[in-house]
Parts: structure tokens; sequence; C-alpha cells
């Protein structure tokens, strides 16, 4: 699985973008709130990544933040709801305002949305009540490498998307990865 790409950000058509590592190009879907923070063409750029693998097709999304990936993943577990829907979702609205609609059960916040009817809106908030919301602090912003590394490798040690984002929050801002991970899964034993 591809969980960062870094690279030369090649080209850019809304929502798709070019990265190239080391020659190879990536094609990588984001929503319009990364596409919105990318740096110019040729600049180097760094993204997390969900890659999904369908019967006919491969396909990349990328996010500026962790917080937008773990929303992203969230909506894909529910039913009737693929990655070019929460995609939408993630370009209609921030993280932040998504997790207030579903603390306050707004459906209207949602139903704004292009693609997104009544009855989709209120499974999305029935589904993600509890899971995604402004009062369970999952709403955290990598600020640098060594938290999104640190991110990256709690998530490949099999935890939770939610688990690793809250356990990065205690964190101190300013520690390396190496001494972030140990503390991290200290305070996950727990």
């Amino acid at each position: 699985m591809i969980g960062r790409i870094q690279g030369l950000l090649a080209e850019k058509n809304p929502p798709e973008l070019l990265v190239d590592c080391n020659g190879v190009g990536y094609e990588v879907l984001v929503p319009m709130s990364t596409f919105y923070n990318l740096p110019g063409l040729g600049e180097k750029v760094s993204l997390l990544t969900h890659f999904v693998v369908r019967e006919d097709a491969q396909i990349l999304y990328g996010f500026g933040s962790a917080s937008e990936r773990s929303a992203f993943r969230q909506l894909i577990k529910i039913s009737g709801v693929g990655p070019r829907t929460a995609l939408s979702v993630l370009s209609g609205m921030s993280v932040d305002e998504l997790a207030q609609a579903v603390t306050s059960q707004e459906a209207g916040r949602i139903i704004k949305v292009p693609g997104i009817g009544k009855k989709t809106a209120e499974r999305l908030l029935l589904e993600l009540k509890g899971k995604l919301g402004a009062d369970m602090g999952i709403t955290v912003s990598v600020a640098d490498d060594a938290q999104s590394d640190i991110l990256q490798a709690l998530v490949a040690l099999g935890y939770s998307d939610r688990d690793a984002a809250l356990a990065l929050k205690a964190l101190p801002k300013d520690i390396g990865v190496s001494d972030g991970i140990k503390l991290a899964l200290k305070s996950l034993a727990k």
C-alpha cells in the first residue's frame, strides 16, 4: 500500500495531479481543500495517500493532512459511499465543517455538497456519529514530516487512524520520529 507520496508537482488539473517521483509520474486525485493549498508547478509536494484497487482500476487519492485522509477512510466505509463521493464531500466542506455537521446532526449542511441527497446525508450522519466529530478530537492536522512519519508508523503497526491521531496529539510538537513512536506506543499500551 502506498501511504505517502513525495516528489515534484508536474501537472494540476482539478481534481487530478501528476506527481513526478524520480522520473515516474503518479496520477493522484485530491479534494479541492488540498488542491487549493498546493505549491506551484515544479515545486516539491508531499501528500498522504490512500490506494484503491478495483477490478477495472488502481487509483491513488492524496490528502494534505492526516485528518482529511482519516475522514476519507471513514466515509468510504459507509455503504453506498465510494471514493468519488467521499472526495466530493471533502471538496465541498472542510473536515472541521463535516465534524461539526456530524456532531450537531445537521443534514442540511451535507446536502449542499453536489451529488449528496437527503438520504445519503442522513446515512452519513448516522454512520459517522461517534467516529467523526468535533467532540472526538480527531481533527489533528500534521504540522511537519516528523509527526506525519509517527502517525504513519502507528497506522502501519495496526492502530486505527483515530487512536494514532489521539496518541500523536499528546506528544510534544518538536519530538523526533523514533522518540515519538516510542512515547506514542507507551501511551497506546495503557
